[in-house]
């Protein structure tokens, strides 16, 4: 008699900023001469994975280590089918999977886009640390603005809430303690994501699925997850594979209405 043989094994990768976003679940469906393997998406973004099989006897559509995107709130999205070779023969598989949220083949984004400064009109604030700062940016376009706690986050640009924390209250100067971050994170309209880090416990004010205006008001800064002093962290990047994010440095309007972009040290005042 032809058998079945199949495991999936799914490993979730653990994320630079801490959070582990998204889920995905497989599920096979018997057809007359083969199998197929779906995948379920009920998030917000898409996801993307890379599978790895183990064939005995039988041959896949998709190549080992080949990025499959699975599209945003997807519930029957084929991943792979799987046939026999030698019909009559024992045939089986197992499969390990791992993913993360976002398209990561994306490669392109609106390069010329100028952002708000996220904070509230008529104030200033400086960047305490900068593009590739040698605190906990190191290689990293992310700038942290020296906010207080319980300071209003604002908008620096317009998408939606794919993921919410707010439910810590723990910090420390070491990156074990950024799983204890509270955050919010966008999807922007160019594929992007937007993170704003290090909101006090109960402090985000936004939920899952909500679209974002530009200006709109998110929530209160804090000194949450892996953190020296009050502050927010905030950057926009497109995420990669096993922790990996290429990070984009970004304008802002300032004075200089054409945007430019923020320096350490330096004061920014939002006149508008």
């Amino acid at each position: 008699m032809k058998k079945l043989i199949l495991y999936i094994l799914i490993f979730v990768p653990f994320f630079a900023s801490a959070q582990s976003v998204g889920t995905i679940k497989y599920f096979t469906e018997k057809l007359p001469n083969s199998f197929e393997l779906y995948a379920e998406n009920l998030e917000l973004m898409p996801m993307s994975a890379s599978l790895v099989f183990t064939l005995d006897n039988m041959k896949s559509s998709l190549a080992n280590n080949q990025i499959v995107v699975i599209p945003a709130q997807t519930k029957r999205f084929l991943v792979a089918k799987l046939t026999p070779i030698i019909a009559n023969k024992k045939f089986g598989y197992s499969t390990s999977s791992k993913y993360t949220f976002g398209d990561i083949t994306q490669t392109s984004y609106d390069e010329n886009y100028v952002y708000d400064l996220p904070f509230d009109s008529n104030k200033s604030y400086s960047i305490f640390q900068g593009y590739n700062g040698k605190i906990s940016h190191m290689n990293q376009a992310a700038l942290d603005f020296n906010f207080k706690v319980g300071e209003k986050i604002f908008a620096a640009r317009e998408g939606k809430v794919v993921a919410t924390e707010e439910r810590n209250n723990t910090n420390c100067n070491s990156k074990d303690c950024a799983k204890y971050n509270n955050y919010i994170l966008i999807l922007q309209p160019d594929g992007t994501f937007a993170e704003y880090l290090h909101l006090k416990q109960n402090g985000v004010e936004v939920n899952v699925g909500d679209e974002i205006k530009k200006g709109q008001f998110l929530g209160y800064s804090g000194n949450t997850g892996w953190s020296t002093g009050p502050h927010l962290h905030f950057a926009v990047f497109l995420n990669r594979m096993d922790k990996d994010r290429e990070f984009i440095k970004t304008k802002f309007r300032t004075s200089n209405s054409t945007g430019e972009y923020l320096l350490e040290k330096k004061s920014y005042l939002k006149n508008y």
